[in-house]
Order: C-alpha cells, then sequence, then structure tokens
C-alpha cells in the first residue's frame, strides 16, 4: 500500500464558521489542481463546531508535494486563525521527510498493517 491517508480533527472557534467555510473552500480549489491528491475531503457536524479533513495521496511524493503547495502553505495559517487541530492521524508510510514534519504538528502515524482498497 503506498497510499498516505491523512484525517485532521478540528474545532471551530466561535464565531468562525463562515470565515472557516470560506478557507476550507479554498484549500480544496488548491488541492484539486495537485495530480497526486486523491481525495480532500471536508465532514461537519450538524452543529457546526466540529469538522473532520480526509486526505488521500497517492503515496509520499505527492503528500510532500501538497505540503508544499498553496492549500498548506497559504491555507493552513488562514484555517489556524479560525479552528483549533483537536487530532491528527496519518495512515500509511509518509515518508521520512513528511514524517519529520507531521511530528511537528503532534500527528500520530499508523503503519500499514492489513486490508484491501479499490
Amino acid at each position: 500500500m503506498s497510499k498516505v491517508l491523512l484525517r485532521v480533527s478540528l474545532a471551530i472557534r466561535e464565531g468562525k464558521l463562515d470565515a472557516f467555510k470560506a478557507v476550507a473552500r479554498e484549500m480544496v480549489d488548491a488541492s484539486q489542481k495537485e495530480p497526486g491528491t486523491l481525495s480532500y475531503e471536508w465532514f461537519m457536524m450538524p452543529d457546526g463546531k466540529r469538522c473532520e479533513l480526509i486526505e488521500t495521496y497517492v503515496d509520499a511524493d505527492a503528500l510532500l508535494a501538497h505540503f508544499a503547495g498553496p492549500a498548506v502553505q497559504q491555507g493552513v495559517p488562514k484555517m489556524m486563525a479560525t479552528a483549533d487541530v483537536s487530532g491528527f492521524q496519518v495512515f500509511g508510510d509518509p515518508g521520512p521527510k513528511a514524517t519529520e514534519i507531521l511530528s511537528g504538528f503532534g500527528a500520530e502515524i499508523f503503519s500499514y498493517w492489513h486490508g484491501l482498497s479499490r
């Protein structure tokens, strides 16, 4: 399995939901232009207080390209003004460079063990 998946849990700050949604849309637009990004999906609780971002990359190189692109370089700082990260998990091998970056965010990295993906 060479795919790398990320799950980012976010707590949206009081009064920042509209700004949060605007930044998320910008981040999707930027990620859509990255050929190695397979999915970049946001899931919101009905009360608008919590959100999960699920990201899938073709491999570790695609993840690094995402980190260097506008979704992360421009979008993440804007996002951090509207929400707090409450959890961060990585599934698969992000490679040594991305592991170092992800460790700085407190991400938990789960190694692939067994399963089926189509």
